[in-house]
């Protein structure tokens, strides 16, 4: 197909919630692998793992981290995903902890059936993140591909109406963001995580559909939320939230064709046309 026919076929996204362990490769690719399988076997062609999925997210020093990350594409982890995407016949998004030389970097990779397609390196560092790895360089890229143009987000770039809002500018149709949400303060248990009120505006005011895969578990103290989600354009939930605790997968079918027409909130207003650029840019 051409990309117009595949942008408006629908398409089976996949969002996969597990809990990495903190240093075990092994144990993390095993984890993935078997859950990216289980996707396919649900129907999915798209698949969003969650943040620094093959390396865990509390780490106690660099050493630590360099002893597992690598580079993307040509890293063990890496690898292995292209290799699946391949077999399986689908595109997959996953966060990863990137070695480029003597930086490291809170990363994500998007691949295809035809192999490698883009790095995303995280703009906004959390917390503890600020002391192992570098801010991205790489901006906010849009991939073109077969079957529509996506972006990545991750985590925290998501407090930034600024991350979705030039994204969307750009043409993304869809943005694929792998995570590890952590309670924000004055979060009381019995109120929605803030970052899934936060993902569900982005969507809707830029008429783009947004998928959130979280990890679960507390890992050295620190606790994740899970409720993973995928929003449509209209910024609803289609599949999700998820469980605090549990792997889950979420299955949603979506058509990027339907974008622009999403943004059309009346008859006479739409979501990015209606921007005054005379008084904001």
């Amino acid at each position: 197909m051409a990309i117009s026919e595949q942008a408006s076929a629908d398409l089976r996204l996949a969002c996969i919630q597990f809990q990495p362990a903190i240093g075990r490769l092994d144990d993390n690719l095993k984890s993935m692998e078997r859950l990216i399988r289980q996707a396919a076997g649900l129907g999915a062609t798209v698949v969003v793992l969650p943040e620094l999925a093959d390396s865990g997210y509390v780490f106690d020093s660099q050493e630590e981290l360099a002893a597992i990350a690598a580079p993307i594409p040509a890293g063990r982890s890496a690898m292995l995903l292209c290799s699946l995407a391949y077999e399986l016949g689908m595109h997959i998004v996953s966060g990863l902890a990137e070695r480029d030389g003597d930086r490291f970097f809170n990363a994500a990779m998007l691949c295809g059936p035809s192999g490698p397609i883009g790095t995303y390196r995280k703009l906004h560092l959390w917390n503890r993140e600020k002391l192992y790895f570098q801010p991205g360089n790489l901006g906010l890229p849009v991939f073109d591909t077969a079957i529509g143009r996506i972006g990545v987000a991750i985590c925290y770039d998501g407090w930034f109406p600024e991350t979705y809002r030039q994204l969307a500018l750009q043409g993304a149709e869809l943005v694929c963001v792998p995570t590890n949400w952590v309670p924000m303060p004055g979060q009381g248990h019995h109120l929605e995580p803030m970052a899934n009120i936060l993902h569900k505006a982005a969507a809707h005011s830029n008429g783009i559909y947004i998928a959130c895969a979280d990890r679960v578990g507390t890992e050295r103290g620190q606790p994740f939320v899970g409720r993973s989600l995928i929003v449509g354009p209209t910024g609803w939930p289609i599949a999700g939230p998820a469980s605090e605790q549990d792997e889950e997968i979420l299955i949603a079918t979506i058509r990027l064709g339907d974008v622009a027409r999403s943004r059309a909130l009346s008859e006479r207003n739409d979501a990015i046309g209606d921007r005054r650029t005379d008084v904001y840019g």
